[in-house]
């Protein structure tokens, strides 16, 4: 869990900030600014693993300038120094490295802009895995933790580019696990005819071409965890031997003879409706009570709105590295991109912004620059008239 330190002397954005930051499950140390403390801050640091101090630029100059600030910063063994200045001259916010990349400067405009807090939670916190602004998705990530640190199999299932494999991710970074591999198969990717042996493993000489060994996923991920992504793709006659081995926690190579031991736990996504995948013979059903012990449900991007302009951060942090900053999304962007339905979840909203990244050249991303591709939607709207107008057809039929 990350911890981070919020001098509050002068800074109005504080409140907002801690806010922010213990609604991401981020511990937060409140110090002031009593300079003349020994413990630095005016907190006893012992204790804590803080490693980001955020401050204002005034506690700078009272603390001796930036380069005392980082010195002193380095003895309480924090490795990350952010000042924060509010001020009207900028559009938005600037972020700027400075001493070499030993501290950030963060110049904000309007320290009650939730954008801008966004922003500034990203530089403090980059590390933080599941990005989100919504009641609905911090209720799920709760619910995610309480089961993190059991051994339950955990079978998530929600609409394609919903953040499955993430969630399956921060399931098992909270878990006792995490220190241990994280190994993901994607059961729709791999040949039916390859899928018990990237599974289970396969001796020396089993069939054509193995010409080695191989222990397969499930030995790979042994003491940590496996998530078997898009699990409703596996064929019929391969599940009853996953369902063997989740019942007795053994696996049999193919073209072996004996069976191995494996201490994993387990996840599953799909993007199906299982309960008809069931009733349509297409998925055991005994296996889909094996798996679904502990079920989780993400959700459309379009009914977490809140969840919209943190995912862009995320994406726009990740695909803009190279230009070392984050570009601002202006009010008349945003709103573009909180109004539309996002039919392809995450992954329409990375293409869109990809696309902005381009258009505006890494700099401010303003309404210009948003190209949302309404293909998919205007399918979904043919389809939904073509649905209602056979309907009405029947309907006079009978």
């Amino acid at each position: 869990m990350s911890q981070v330190i919020v001098v509050q002397n002068s800074l109005n954005i504080a409140n907002n900030l801690c806010d922010l930051l213990e609604n991401r499950d981020v511990t937060v140390i409140k110090a002031g600014s009593d300079s003349s403390k020994p413990d630095f801050l005016g907190i006893d640091l012992v204790g804590y693993n803080a490693n980001t101090m955020v401050c204002s630029d005034i506690f700078e100059k009272e603390i001796g300038g930036s380069s005392k600030l980082v010195s002193l910063a380095r003895q309480a063994k924090l490795t990350k120094v952010i000042i924060i200045t509010e001020s009207k001259l900028v559009a938005g916010i600037d972020i700027q490295d400075d001493l070499g990349g030993a501290l950030k400067r963060i110049t904000v405009e309007d320290f009650t802009d939730p954008y801008s807090l966004e922003l500034i939670f990203n530089v403090c916190c980059p590390d933080v895995l599941f990005s989100a602004g919504d009641i609905k998705t911090f209720e799920l990530l709760s619910l995610a933790r309480r089961v993190a640190n059991t051994d339950v199999t955990v079978f998530i299932n929600g609409p394609t580019g919903s953040g499955k494999e993430v969630l399956a991710n921060y399931l098992h970074e909270n878990s006792n696990r995490k220190e241990e591999p994280f190994v993901a198969v994607n059961c729709a990717a791999i040949p039916e005819n390859m899928l018990e042996a990237i599974l289970f493993g396969h001796e020396k000489g089993a069939f054509t071409g193995a010409s080695n060994a191989n222990k397969g996923i499930f030995r790979a991920a042994d003491k940590g965890t496996l998530l078997l992504d898009e699990i409703s793709e596996m064929p019929l006659s391969l599940q009853a031997k996953l369902l063997r081995v989740l019942q007795e926690r053994k696996v049999t190579p193919v073209g072996g003879q004996r069976d191995i031991d494996v201490d994993v736990r387990v996840l599953a996504t799909s993007n199906r409706d299982m309960a008809s995948e069931v009733n349509q013979s297409r998925f055991r059903e005994d296996l889909y009570y094996r798996l679904n012990v502990f079920p989780l449900q993400t959700k459309k991007l379009s009914d977490r709105k809140d969840d919209i302009l943190p995912i862009s951060i995320k994406i726009l942090d990740k695909h803009n590295k190279e230009n070392g900053t984050i570009p601002f999304i202006t009010t008349d962007a945003r709103d573009l991109l909180l109004k539309h339905d996002w039919p392809g979840n995450v992954r329409e909203l990375e293409n869109t912004l990809q696309r902005a990244l381009v258009l505006s050249g890494g700099k401010a991303i303003d309404q210009m620059s948003i190209m949302i591709d309404k293909s998919l939607s205007n399918i979904n709207e043919n389809l939904s008239v073509e649905t209602l107008a056979d309907q009405l057809a029947f309907a006079k039929a009978t």
